[in-house]
């Protein structure tokens, strides 16, 4: 069995709660989990082997169907809040999994898409249309995802299923795929204050040449008092000598 789940900081037994972080990365249960009675189970046990929120980070081309549809329930079902994390892509069958988060966040440079479920399908007419109704209803039963998370009609999420729909992160939200675009926010007390820095040297700036300028209007006006100066005191010593003379 290939795991295609990873978890970082999952409790241990009697230890204070950690954040805990799921990444599932790569297809979807690359081995059966149709007819797999142990993977699900594993992932059940890790998943609610803890307490406290999670976070789900995505980067998934898709995958089985069966094991999405699963998987997303665990998510549902998990008493904390799960936030959902799309850094790369979530496609097909992953973007169904993205559905079960209480908030999902894409990556200004990520991708989901939705599509119509496929599969293989061998034999006589009657087997052929058996595959043809059978695709129909996971089709539905994927819109009720879709459905439940965006608000959207089940006639529109069909069209934009048939269209195979790629979103980039503003798509996303608009369309109400995902809540939010992840930020960068300032990691630490520097990075605040390095941003008040930027502020106050712009308003220093802003000073400074107002100051400059009112400077450059006194000194334009020196010259005039200057010169008035000047003729004041040429008058006195003309006068000066008249009386001596």
């Amino acid at each position: 069995m290939k795991k295609f789940w990873k978890w970082k900081n999952q409790t241990e037994e009697n230890a204070p709660t950690p954040e805990r972080t799921l990444f599932l990365n790569g297809t979807i249960a690359e081995q059966s989990w149709f007819d797999d009675d142990v993977t699900p189970q594993i992932f059940k046990d890790e998943l609610m082997s803890g307490s406290g929120d999670i976070t789900v980070w995505i980067n998934s081309p898709g995958g089985d169907c069966v094991a999405a549809a699963q998987i997303y329930n665990m998510l549902m079902e998990y008493p904390g809040n799960v936030t959902v994390k799309i850094d790369g892509i979530a496609a097909s069958a992953a973007s169904v999994i993205a559905m079960a988060g209480t908030r999902v966040c894409v990556s200004p440079v990520s991708m989901l898409m939705i599509h119509n479920p496929m599969t293989f399908a061998f034999g006589n007419t009657a087997e052929m249309q058996k595959a043809i109704d059978m695709l129909g209803e996971v089709k539905e039963s994927i819109i009720n995802a879709y459905e439940i998370k965006t608000g959207m009609s089940r006639a529109k999420l069909s069209r934009l299923m048939d269209a195979e729909t790629w979103m980039n992160a503003n798509k996303a939200v608009e369309l109400g795929f995902a809540d939010e675009i992840l930020q960068r926010e300032p990691s630490s007390e520097n990075e605040m204050t390095e941003a008040a820095a930027t502020a106050f040297s712009r308003a220093s700036v802003t000073n400074s040449l107002m100051e400059k300028l009112s400077a450059r209007c006194r000194i334009e006006a020196k010259p005039t008092e200057t010169k008035t100066n000047e003729r004041s005191v040429a008058d006195l010593m003309e006068r000066l000598n008249l009386i001596r003379n």
